[in-house]
């Protein structure tokens, strides 16, 4: 069971999660659409799931959770490396499907880091949070996630 703090990011997880595997199943042909107008459609929800989901998502993490821990669990520290380089990442490839140039490798190569990223925060990021905070921080954590996830994108 999720930390309540930490739900609205776990709930964007579990979206992410069903958006990865279809991107990979689509860059290797194994759902229809398939070809360009299935390559088309999965670079579409991609861009659309990263404007009205990641952008707030990440910047919940790194306004919020991220800076935090950092101060807080000094372990942290290599786990939120990685995943603040995951996010540009992220970002730099949502620009290049935004672009619509090499939509086959683009598409698997999204839904790979995507599900990695997941998994990452998911097994090992969020119970290292869970085990050591207190519970007036994660309450005050748990209001600027939310806040950020509910003002979405800037």
């Amino acid at each position: 069971m999720r930390h309540p703090s930490l739900v609205g990011l776990s709930h964007d997880h579990h979206h992410g999660l069903a958006l990865a595997l279809r991107c990979r199943k689509q860059a290797l042909g194994q759902i229809k659409p398939l070809g360009a107008a299935g390559l088309a459609e999965r670079a579409k929800e991609f861009i659309d799931f990263y404007r009205q989901n990641l952008v707030a998502h990440f910047r919940a993490e790194e306004d919020a959770l991220f800076p935090w821990m950092q101060a807080n669990i000094a372990e942290s520290a290599p786990i939120i490396d990685e995943l603040l380089r995951q996010h540009e990442e992220i970002r730099q490839i949502a620009v290049r499907i935004g672009a619509g140039q090499g939509l086959p490798k683009l598409i698997f190569d999204i839904g790979d880091l995507l599900e990695r990223h997941i998994r990452k925060e998911e097994r090992e990021l969020f119970p290292l949070f869970e085990a050591q905070v207190a519970p007036i921080d994660a309450e005050q954590i748990g209001v600027k996630i939310k806040n950020s996830l509910e003002n979405g994108a800037p």
